[in-house]
């Protein structure tokens, strides 16, 4: 029998183009979520309901507003993402740690710069992609533009790189009589991207995108997410689309991804340099978070 009333967390529920989010203030000291709690807010019916959380830290770096980390809706760890950092950045502005337009934040995947625009958006700089096996990672004996897996949807072709996290992505050919985004809504993504995660050579699971070119500079992309499954949108999955699409020459360095819920701007300079991504980030509500389950933890 609990003795104790339940923990409580202020929160603030946000979205990047409808990837969302519950944003938790822990700079002062307050440890983060354990696994199962994380799962149980995520929780659509019992609790807030979020594809990943977000916890603003303490920065490492004296030149860093603030760090932040992730969590998939099971509980797990993530390494990076785009719309999440969009919105702690949206986050760090309101509460006024972040004075200036341009700021950093420090991340599991490393350092990441971010931009307030005119417009409402925020233009962040991600990490320079990963081509290399062994840092996405994937089981290859050598890098290359493609990668094939026999699965019980045939030969599955791909390309693979690391935004800080494992992307997998799959190149849907556009139909010859069909319109824009034809052949991509009628992809089994859960299925494909479910098999790719579990029975693929990627041992930490990864982010399986499915990407229709509809222009060099143009995308329409759909995303299965490891620890969540398929989200409206996912900012490091739309980095790495374009990153892996430049790599096979399919599309051009400057691209617009339209994904489910909404559009975000990709833009790779040159093979060395960061990735840079702009879209929205927005305010949905305020709450408290009562963990019922608090107890129940094994």
């Amino acid at each position: 029998m609990r003795t104790t009333a339940p923990p409580r967390r202020r929160f603030s529920k946000m979205h990047g183009a409808g990837n969302d989010f519950v944003v938790l203030d822990l700079r002062d000291g307050t440890p983060p979520p354990t696994p199962a709690e994380a799962a149980r807010m995520a929780d659509r019916h019992r609790g807030i309901g979020f594809d990943q959380l977000l916890t603003v830290e303490p920065a490492a770096s004296p030149d860093a507003v603030a760090d932040y980390r992730i969590w998939n809706a099971d509980g797990s760890a993530a390494g990076q993402c785009g719309n999440g950092a969009r919105c702690v950045a949206a986050w760090l502005r309101r509460d006024g740690a972040a004075g200036a337009r341009r700021f950093a934040m420090g991340s599991p995947a490393g350092r990441v710069e971010a931009e307030a625009l005119d417009d409402g958006t925020f233009r962040l700089a991600l990490s320079v992609p990963s081509f290399e096996p062994a840092r996405i990672p994937l089981v290859a004996p050598a890098e290359a533009p493609r990668y094939v897996a026999d699965s019980a949807f045939g030969v599955l072709a791909f390309g693979a790189v690391s935004m800080g996290n494992p992307h997998a992505l799959i190149d849907v050919a556009a139909s010859a009589s069909g319109a824009p985004g034809t052949a991509l809504a009628g992809t089994d993504v859960a299925g494909v991207g479910a098999w790719l995660q579990r029975h693929g050579p990627f041992p930490d699971s990864v982010n399986v995108g499915f990407a229709e070119v509809l222009g060099a500079d143009h995308i329409a992309l759909r995303v299965f997410e490891r620890g969540v499954g398929e989200t409206l949108a996912c900012g490091s999955g739309a980095c790495a689309a374009v990153a892996i699409l430049v790599r096979q020459g399919r599309v051009a360095r400057t691209v617009r991804v339209d994904l489910p819920g909404g559009t975000l701007h990709i833009d790779w300079p040159r093979d060395d340099a960061a990735v840079f991504m702009r879209g929205p980030a927005a305010f949905v509500f305020e709450g408290e978070w009562r963990d019922e389950g608090a107890g129940t933890d094994g």
